[in-house]
């Protein structure tokens, strides 16, 4: 469980870069800075239901203390 959050963590910090990128050297009106962006919201939003539904079966077990 911990890896798979790590991964995803990763792509998400990578597609934010790669969106960087695209706006520093994309001067022509290009989308691609738009579509990493997009991806990076999807990665993060998979993220959020992957760790719910983690926490709802028991994977990632709750501390009350």
């Amino acid at each position: 469980m911990r890896y798979v959050v790590i991964a995803a963590l990763v792509l998400i910090v990578a597609s934010l870069g790669s969106a960087l990128v695209f706006v520093m050297r994309d001067r022509s009106g290009s989308t691609r800075a738009v579509k990493a962006l997009a991806l990076r919201v999807g990665l993060s939003i998979l993220l959020f239901l992957f760790l719910m539904a983690g926490y709802y079966f028991g994977f990632i077990p709750g501390r009350l203390n």
